[in-house]
């Protein structure tokens, strides 16, 4: 599969809520991933798919299936729209509205949401970065202990340690002890 630009996820969003439109139905997704830091960061030009969270319709099924005819026609593998990070969703959040057209509506939770997720996972480069991005986010003059009690109810059980090792060698980093 290609990389998906801020272009090519707003081109498919828009097609997705058309087809949504034709079958009298609207979406809503929050996305979380590569996909919110391309749109609501432009944090990185491209990602390789969008996970997402469905919030309607109910039937998410009838979303997977639409998503499946925008790859058809684009040429994309057809889990270009999945789930696959819901391991890292603790609930849903629901932050700013990042895309919106006729049919859909596409938010990203909110960022100390994102930031639980990137913290849980800290796999790599990627994450550090996002996540490094993602506290700047939140005002610098808020107290470290403060922030990571905003960030713990998100937090994916078992990792909270890892999570707060990272977060604390991040805050560190960025603004000093404490």
């Amino acid at each position: 599969m290609s990389t998906l630009g801020k272009e090519e996820l707003t081109n498919a969003f828009t097609e997705l809520g058309q087809l949504a439109q034709a079958q009298d139905t609207s979406i809503e997704l929050v996305i979380v991933g590569g996909a919110a830091m391309v749109l609501a960061y432009a944090a990185r030009l491209s990602t390789h798919d969008v996970d997402a969270a469905i919030l309607s319709p109910k039937e998410a099924r009838i979303v997977r299936a639409l998503a499946k005819e925008v790859a058809g026609k684009r040429g994309w593998a057809e889990d270009w729209l999945n789930d696959s990070a819901k391991g890292y969703l603790v609930g849903i959040s629901k932050g700013e509205v990042v895309f919106s057209a006729p049919g859909i509506e596409v938010r990203i939770p909110k960022v100390t949401q994102l930031l639980a997720m990137k913290l849980s996972a800290w796999r790599d480069d990627v994450d550090i970065a996002d996540a490094r991005l993602l506290l700047q986010q939140i005002p610098a003059s808020s107290k470290r202990d403060i922030v990571w009690k905003q960030i713990t109810p998100y937090l994916v059980t078992g990792r909270e340690l890892k999570a707060q090792y990272a977060f604390w060698d991040l805050w560190e980093s960025l603004y000093g002890d404490g």
